[in-house]
Order: structure tokens, then C-alpha cells, then sequence
């Protein structure tokens, strides 16, 4: 297996857009957007701008697969939040997934020193909450009826990665490192 990273080009938009609306996709998300190639080439422009935020576009065997970002890349208290997604069905697998975890960890909490690593999942999705565990996530806290989407509440788990804790456990984890340029 190969995954690598880059950053995102305006000839990825279509693909990304896709993925995004995509139901197998917006179901895990707080939002089922309706998006243009206009509105994401806004997006593409804005993020690009935005140092607070860095997004990559995932590949597996040279395809494009997915995307993953990190968010609060500019706050004082060294807290990141993160989500990926891969989009592509045929390229999922559990070894991606805990390459893409585990390898983000490195790079935010080591690589960028920063303090720790959040996420928030959809409570139903328990397959990546268990992921998550697996890598060494903790659960910190549980919202009932936190999100509103049309018309439906949806239990929100939220769970962290602190820089102490992964220094403590990584050496014990096997997976494919990749790279964050």
C-alpha cells in the first residue's frame, strides 16, 4: 500500500466535490452541501489564504482517494482539530486508516509541537470511533442531539490525542508512515 499527500489543485475540485456530496459521505458529516465548481474553486482560493488551516489531498497506489485537513494550525493554545475522508471506495482499507491517523499525529504533535489533536464524530459512526481508540484516542466527552441536520439530531462523541499520551504509545503502533509536506 501507498499513501501519499499533496496539496490540493484547482483540477482536483470536480473529484472533491463529488466526494463531498456523495450520502455514503455527508451521512458522518454535519452538513449535505450543494456545491459548484464555482463555490469550490472559492473555497480552493480561501483555504489557500487561510494560515489557520492546511488540506491535502490523499492518494492510495497514485489515485486520488480522499482529502484530510487540520484546523487551528494559528491558536495559542497548541490545539489542532483534524477530519479525513476517503472517498473513494475502492481504495479504503484499515491499513489507510491508521496510516493517515497515526502519521498525522506525528506530524502535528511532534513535527508542529503542537499540544493536542481533537475530533468530533457523529456518534453512529461507531467504526471510526473505534479506529480512533484503537490509535490511542480518548473519548472526552458526549453531546446528545448536539448537531441538527434537516430535521434530524445526531449524538456527537468528541475525543482527543495529547501530545504526552502519543510520545508514550507510538512506538508501540505499526503503520505505513506518510508524509505531511
Amino acid at each position: 500500500m501507498s499513501v501519499t499527500l499533496r496539496a490540493i489543485e484547482e483540477g482536483d475540485l470536480e473529484i472533491i466535490m463529488r466526494w463531498r456530496m456523495a450520502e455514503e459521505i455527508t451521512r458522518y458529516m454535519n452538513t449535505n452541501p450543494k456545491l459548484t465548481l464555482e463555490g469550490q474553486k472559492k473555497w480552493l482560493a480561501d483555504i489557500r489564504e487561510n494560515k489557520d488551516v492546511r488540506y491535502w489531498l490523499i492518494r492510495v497506489e497514485g489515485e486520488p482517494a480522499g482529502v484530510i485537513n487540520l484546523t487551528g494550525l494559528t491558536k495559542a493554545d497548541g490545539v489542532l482539530g483534524w477530519a479525513y475522508y476517503v472517498g473513494e471506495q475502492r481504495l479504503r482499507s484499515i491499513q489507510t486508516a491508521l496510516a493517515l491517523e497515526m502519521s498525522m499525529y506525528d506530524h502535528a504533535l511532534i513535527e508542529l509541537g503542537k499540544s493536542a489533536v481533537i475530533s468530533d464524530v457523529f456518534s453512529l459512526n461507531k467504526g471510526v470511533i473505534q479506529l480512533h481508540r484503537i490509535c490511542g484516542c480518548e473519548v472526552v466527552e458526549e453531546k446528545k442531539n448536539h448537531i441538527l441536520k434537516e430535521g434530524v439530531y445526531y449524538d456527537v462523541t468528541f475525543m482527543r490525542m495529547t501530545a504526552e499520551h502519543w510520545k508514550e504509545i507510538r512506538g508501540d503502533k505499526k503503520y505505513e508512515k506518510i508524509s505531511f509536506l
